[in-house]
């Protein structure tokens, strides 16, 4: 069984951009607005050579929620893995959810089993790549992380990130810390 790094991206990985139309922080909306955050390429490539495999499990209901096209959101998931892949970094898997329960493409918007906090894609990773949940772990900045992890018995670790703040409070993640070099040093400390 192999252990894992499930990682959230918008507010872990990368910036979130404000939205002067909504006035709220949120994932870019163009691989131009993708800002990676100076310490994650280190950390990644860590977390790799540690023999930890790296999963991306994200919301990304933009789509359904009408604020960008899906080839918009598909650009901005490519420009992150072109990003990634150049620097050595290399997930096993990235899994998108594009649902929301309430939006408005009907055709994505329903309440779907694939969006954080269930478990979903952390029990597919499980099942196809032989992860051992149980010594795996979960990174996020919103309470839907946590609770994903928590759902499919990782640890867990919450990123403080400021603009997500209004996103947590109501979960009990196992550690919390400022950024990703910081959950890197708790997680090789345990």
């Amino acid at each position: 069984m192999k252990k894992a790094v499930f990682l959230d991206r918008d507010g872990v990985l990368n910036e979130l951009v404000l939205n002067p139309a909504s006035g709220e922080y949120e994932p870019p909306h163009s691989p131009d607005d993708l800002i990676i955050f100076p310490e994650v390429i280190e950390a990644l490539r860590i977390l790799q050579e540690a023999g930890f495999e790296l999963f991306l499990v994200s919301n990304q209901p933009d789509y359904a929620k009408g604020k960008m096209s899906l080839e918009d959101i598909r650009s901005v998931n490519t420009r992150f893995d072109h990003i990634l892949t150049s620097r050595g970094i290399h997930f096993r898997e990235y899994y998108y959810c594009y649902h929301h329960p309430n939006g408005i493409v009907p055709e994505y918007s329903f309440a779907c089993k694939c969006r954080k906090p269930k478990p979903h894609f952390l029990l597919e990773a499980a099942r196809d790549y032989g992860i051992d949940l149980e010594n795996s772990w979960m990174i996020g900045d919103r309470d839907s992380d946590i609770g994903c992890g928590k759902a499919a018995g990782t640890r867990t670790i919450l990123i403080e990130e400021p603009h997500s703040s209004a996103l947590r409070g109501s979960s009990c993640p196992d550690n919390m810390a400022a950024n990703l070099k910081d959950a890197l040093t708790i997680i090789l400390h345990n």
